[in-house]
């Protein structure tokens, strides 16, 4: 008889269980030691190991020889309570008897000694769902339990639990397990059932299942059901996921306003039978990546490769923040629309998307604020007599690139001074460059993040700025003319002597920039 994956394979000790050391060390040293408490609260999200811990728990505690704080599983004990035999074991499911006769019961049968085991343990799972009353019938015997008696509390919705309950407990958070370490169970799973899994359907299945280890199972059992090897492309067709860089192209025709990108990419999904409403959440997911990119200019918390963080940053480039979260308030309201009329969704997914391409379409608050906005940047170089390259890219194409010194006579004493003496122009050090980068991080905390390990340093000569990265990456990252026009657009705003970006030269050094000593004192 067939069994699943997720069943077959949980942990049957505490040194197996994956990403939850914290919570495991401390029960292995209390069997360890006979400190066991007589009631325990296991919190956290659906498929972290609760119920998993719970068991063990129950087994070490009535263990004949356990193992170093593990239960042998091989002993009279161990062996009933996994067959199920044990009726010193109680696992009642909270959801299904939420009752106050059901809880006078169990008290009633906590006075008996156990029939065959150490302790009678009672895992109660999803405690949550009890009545007030049913908790209240349970203090008493919570607080000063018989020696024999272990509960044990599993729930999903913590803050449902009386406080008169959770402080007679010891208390543990099970965190929702890394996109690491379940990728990681994944590859030892398939590798014991010679399934054909890749390293990206690991980890892409990792990250659909959000830290629940139960999850992640159950998909890549469903993948394998195909019989074929388990890639990226696989699960993103069997699970209804949209690839990353198909994430990136929506956000890339927002930006642009491609209204014929929007409807094919919404044709698509509908022809091909997959769900809207799993693409809103792989769109609300993206809109966070580019959010928590665009303010704190780092891929610590992402889950990305370098890629995709580089493909990240180049998108993210297109919006400020306040259109973010315009944006983002916009997928929220189609999400939950969508949810209330599931006959609607093509109509309130196209609607929704032609709105976060144009803000005016909108009269919301966050429309708004997104237009002032723009309106504000825009008005920021008028003032200084330029015009945004969203306005007029081919103006500024065309716009000749100057690299005459604009006062004459200092061209030429400059020229009268290479004449008597046969140095090389040296790079003047810019002094405003901080005030420069606190410029740019008003319009792109990422170009400022970048900027932040950089030199500046001009050369009167040739007219010419030239920003030395230390970083290779960040380097590649500048030298576009996007971010390029960000850095020019501040610069102009500081009042600098410059005309064109063209004259905004990035490079990358391993060394420090070299400077006079007139620079260094």
């Amino acid at each position: 008889m067939h069994q699943a994956l997720y069943r077959k394979y949980r942990p049957t000790v505490f040194d197996d269980v994956s990403g939850q050391e914290h919570i495991t060390s401390i029960l292995r040293y209390e069997a360890l030691h006979g400190s066991v408490s007589h009631a325990y609260l296991f919190a956290g999200s659906r498929g972290t190991g609760k119920t998993t811990c719970a068991k063990i728990l129950a087994k070490v505690v009535n263990c004949l020889d356990p193992i170093d704080g593990n239960p042998c599983n091989e002993c009279e004990n161990c062996l009933a309570i996994d067959s199920g035999t044990a009726t010193d074991v109680v696992e009642m499911d909270a959801a299904t008897n939420t009752g106050v006769d059901y809880i006078r019961d169990l008290r009633d049968s906590v006075m008996y000694t156990p029939a065959m085991l150490k302790k009678r343990v009672y895992i109660i799972d999803e405690a949550h769902m009890l009545s007030d009353s049913a908790f209240n019938a349970l203090l008493k015997t919570i607080e000063e339990p018989p020696e024999h008696v272990l509960y044990i509390f599993a729930t999903t919705e913590p803050h449902k639990i009386p406080a008169t309950i959770i402080s007679r407990c010891q208390r543990f958070e099970f965190r929702r397990i890394s996109i690491s370490d379940l990728s990681e169970r994944l590859m030892y799973i398939a590798s014991e059932e010679g399934i054909d899994l890749s390293e990206e359907g690991s980890a892409l299945i990792a990250k659909t299942a959000q830290g629940g280890m139960r999850d992640a199972i159950s998909l890549m059992e469903l993948c394998a059901g195909s019989h074929r090897h388990i890639s990226a492309e696989l699960v993103n067709e069997i699970l209804g996921t949209s690839p990353y860089e198909k994430m990136c192209d929506v956000a890339a025709a927002i930006a642009n306003k491609n209204y014929a990108m929007i409807f094919k990419i919404i044709n698509d999904i509908v022809i091909s039978s997959k769900d809207l409403l799993v693409f809103f959440s792989d769109l609300t997911s993206f809109y966070r990546d580019m959010t928590v990119q665009k303010s704190s200019g780092t891929s610590d918390y992402l889950d990305l490769s370098q890629q995709e963080y580089k493909r990240l940053c180049e998108v993210s480039a297109m919006f400020d923040m306040a259109t973010l979260l315009y944006h983002s308030r916009l997928i929220d309201e189609a999400y939950t629309n969508m949810m209330r009329n599931p006959t609607g969704k093509r109509l309130t997914a196209e609607l929704t998307l032609m709105k976060m391409c144009d803000s005016k379409l909108s009269t919301s608050t966050d429309a708004l604020l997104a237009r002032i906005t723009a309106l504000e940047n825009k008005l920021a170089l008028i003032s200084k007599g330029v015009t945004s390259i969203e306005d007029s890219p081919k103006q500024a194409e065309k716009k000749p690139v100057s690299t005459e010194p604009k006062d004459a006579t200092r061209v030429k004493s400059v020229k009268q001074e290479i004449k008597q003496a046969p140095i090389q122009p040296i790079a003047v050090r810019v002094d405003n460059w901080n005030e420069i980068i606190a410029k740019v991080g008003e319009s792109d905390h990422a170009v400022e993040s970048f900027l932040k390990s950089c030199k500046c340093t001009f050369n009167e000569a040739d007219g010419i700025y030239r920003v030395v990265s230390a970083h290779k990456l960040m380097a590649t990252m500048l030298d576009s003319p996007k971010n390029k026009r960000v850095l020019f657009d501040a610069m102009v705003c500081c009042e600098m002597d410059i005309d064109s970006p063209e004259q905004i030269k990035i490079s990358f050094e391993d060394n420090k920039v070299q400077s006079s000593d007139l620079d260094e004192f």
